[in-house]
């Protein structure tokens, strides 16, 4: 027993108290942070379709929310018996494990919401609660107790949980491709045109979908209705799809007939299903622990006994849950405004919206090997397929798949059609799992799904997928990292607290409170800083050519005018470094130009799709315009590098200094590339290039100074008795002949872009 519990009991039961109500306040703030992290799982496709307002999809989704979690009960079992046998952990062990679970689990789903990555909360707690479990199973087994792993924890149960949501990735990209194949061959992108019959039919399959998982089985195993009527409901299930079926297929007919956009409300009704779905089955990730607790509590309080929290059994928690639905209410209140007020949950939205666009756009991932290799093998592999196929049938096929036909409402992702694959099929699998008392992940489901039914929509084109790509295996990886994460920290966390007593525990809570704190401080700044749009997504959102075009000039001008100011602060940089032995200085520049680096490949993705969208004549005429421009800012900072590289390895080797002289010689020639570099800026800014000429002539000049001063080193070099100060001269050397390029490239950028924006 540790030396905490040898003080009076009411001591000690205010003690547990206090942790009880501290994972209260931690559900309600896990409420918070889950729900932004899982809000894109049930409003993404409402909300990449344009279906409705924010407000109104918002509202929809809320009403699902708040019935899925009154009905979600049954599921908070998986935290009380799911992955440990309790009957064989003390009080003081339990809640141990229940305080580590939900430390670890706030911490580290604030993390991914912050970095805008769709991590999983189903995972968190189940990977949280083995953890913490076989931490303190392995330490109760080394204490010699005589039990072993099977004994401590549930193992059949956990490893059917586990096996449940990673299989569930697999089977959800799967059917998210084959449904939405079959979807877009009877529809087509036009499927106004071709929704005549086929609407009813496909309304009264996705209504009959839904209320069976939905209605007959969640309502149907509801406790909260008559044993006569769950009974009824058992007994006569098929009957009641097929009439089912007939009467929605029949409804939804006319509502097409009398004008109703049968693909919109199926949307909506979609986002009403998978809301509560999503509550059902997730609910339990965020307050089942601490209602465990609460529970735990409670049983030691009534029937402790004066025995010590390290005596006390918790066999209790083997029986199921009694959840007052009155908490169940109050959880889908808390959900319902972490939805609607936070930022994180929007970022996290525009995530998952952007993989699974129709069209091309700003990738937000680069391109990896793995990603190229998937993509290869997809093409080779769809190359035979066609090969064996007769050419009619792809042809046919071919006619199906006109994008030029889409119907997408302005500033949407993608279209109806698809949002209602993705909505009602992510809701049929995880209604499936919760009525399996599984708990697959929602995000896991949600967002394979989503990723299935845009790549059998042919949204990713050869020009897209690899970013694509990349991306899905960006998220899928930071899934896998989460459990590992969640494992590994929350059994050291389980560990330290138990062998660290109250004291240990009272700081992880502080420690927990202000880490809250201070990452929502931060990340309201981050979107302070990003709250206006960008020219690129105005550019975007736009249909008319002429007007892209006129935006695209502003902003390849303005990125040019950049580049170059950019380029000449870090060149002053890196030849001031050089004169002073500044090393962290050159340290700096190198981070610096390796950013920018980055940032200038994204500008020029997002440059050539707005080419891509001007008038055809014009993009033709300006294309080589364009790439010359866009080039020359790469090659700004490849000189820079050269620069660089050879200065910041004599500077950071103490080796000798710039002698004096050459400093002084070389002042009056970079004075002429600030000011050469300056005009240049001014007239890429103003878009006035009346003194174009003059500094391309300027620029020769100075060029021919710098040969000059080159061969006056030659020269002195020859000349000197002494190699001692050959090795700063050999850099300076580089330093001249580097400038002379810079000015090269300064020629060719403001040649570039003077021929590009000019009209």
């Amino acid at each position: 027993m540790h030396r905490f519990y040898s003080v009076n009991s009411f001591v000690m039961s205010t003690i547990y108290l206090i942790i009880v109500l501290f994972l209260l306040c931690l559900a309600v703030f896990d409420l918070f942070v889950g729900v932004s992290n899982d809000a894109v799982n049930f409003m993404q496709s409402a909300i990449g379709a344009k279906a409705a307002k924010f407000r109104t999809v918002l509202i929809i989704a809320s009403f699902g929310v708040v019935i899925g979690a009154v009905m979600s009960s049954g599921m908070m079992d998986v935290a009380r018996h799911g992955i440990m046998t309790p009957i064989h952990y003390s009080f003081e062990e339990v809640m141990t494990i229940f305080l580590a679970v939900m430390v670890t689990d706030v911490l580290i789903l604030d993390v991914f919401n912050s970095l805008g990555m769709p991590t999983s909360t189903t995972v968190s707690l189940v990977f949280e609660l083995l953890g913490g479990t076989f931490a303190l199973a392995t330490v109760k087994m080394l204490s010699g107790i005589g039990l072993d792993y099977s004994d401590l924890l549930n193992t059949s149960q956990a490893l059917k949980v586990i096996v449940a949501i990673f299989v569930s990735v697999g089977i959800a990209f799967f059917f998210g491709v084959i449904v939405m194949w079959i979807s877009r061959v009877v529809f087509t992108f036009n499927y106004k045109q071709h929704s005549r019959y086929a609407i009813g039919i496909f309304g009264g399959i996705a209504f009959t979908t839904l209320a069976y998982f939905i209605f007959l089985k969640g309502f149907g195993n509801s406790p909260y209705i008559p044993d006569s009527a769950r009974d009824y409901i058992s007994a006569n299930t098929d009957m009641l799809l097929v009439y089912t079926f007939i009467i929605s297929t029949v409804v939804m007919e006319v509502m097409h007939l009398l004008g109703v956009k049968i693909f919109r409300f199926v949307v909506l009704m979609g986002t009403f299903a998978l809301a509560m779905a999503f509550a059902g089955n997730d609910l339990v990730n965020f307050i089942g622990v601490p209602l465990a607790g609460l529970d735990s509590f409670q049983d030691f309080m009534a029937n402790g006994n004066g025995a010590s929290p390290s005596e006390f059994m918790m066999g209790s928690l083997m029986e199921s849950a009694k959840t007052p639905p009155l908490y169940l209410l109050a959880a889908g209140v808390v959900m319902i405004i972490a939805m609607a007020t936070s930022k994180k949950a929007h970022k996290v939205i525009k995530t998952s919206v952007d993989l699974s666009r129709q069209d091309e756009g700003d990738e937000m991932f680069g391109s990896s090997s793995a990603a190229r290799g998937i993509v290869r093998v997809s093409q080779n592999s769809n190359s035979w397929i066609e090969s064996i196929l007769p050419q009619s049938l792809l042809n046919w096929i071919d006619s199906r798949f006109n994008r030029k036909e889409a119907i997408i409402d302005e500033g949407a992702a993608f279209d109806m059609v698809r949002a209602s694959v993705n909505l009602v099929l992510s809701a049929m699998l995880i209604t499936i799992g919760t009525n399996y008392k599984l708990p697959l992940s929602t995000t896991y489901v949600t967002f394979m799904v989503a990723m299935g039914s845009s790549l059998a929509d042919r949204a990713w084109s050869r020009e897209s997928a690899v970013f694509r790509v990349t991306g899905v295996i960006s998220v899928i990886g930071g899934w896998f990292i989460t459990a590992g994460v969640a494992f590994i920290t929350c059994a050291i966390v389980a560990v330290i607290m138990f062998y660290g007593g109250i004291i240990v525990q009272a700081l992880f809570m502080i420690a927990v409170a202000a880490s809250l704190v201070n990452s929502n401080r931060n990340f309201a700044k981050k979107v302070a800083e990003k709250s206006k749009p960008s020219a690129y997504s105005l550019m975007m959102r736009t249909h008319d050519p002429e007007l892209v075009w006129d935006m695209l000039r502003k902003k390849v001008g303005k990125t040019q005018g950049y580049v170059n100011q950019f380029a000449l602060q870090q060149f002053n940089r890196i030849t001031d470094a050089f004169a002073h032995q500044d090393v962290r200085a050159l340290r700096k520049c190198l981070t610096d130009l390796k950013n920018e680096q980055t940032e200038l490949r994204k500008h020029r993705h997002q440059e050539l799709l707005g080419l891509k969208r001007s008038p055809a004549d014009i993009a033709i005429e300006r294309n080589t315009w364009f790439h010359l421009g866009a080039n020359s800012n790469q090659q700004f900072i490849y000189c820079l590098r050269r620069m660089l590289d050879p200065i910041k390895e004599h500077v950071d080797n103490n080796f000798n200094p710039l002698p004096q002289e050459y400093i002084e010689e070389f002042a009056p020639i970079r004075n002429k590339i600030n000011e050469l570099m300056k005009r240049a800026y001014d007239d890429i800014e103003n878009i006035n290039y009346e003194r174009y000429r003059d500094v391309m002539d300027e620029a020769d000049d100075c060029k021919e100074e710098l040969s000059i001063l080159r061969k006056k080193l030659f020269d002195r070099v020859q000349e000197a008795e002494s190699t001692q100060i050959l090795q700063v001269t050999l850099v300076y050397l580089n330093m001249l002949q580097e400038s002379q390029e810079f000015l090269s490239i300064m020629r060719h950028q403001l040649r570039a872009t003077k021929k590009f924006v000019e009209n």
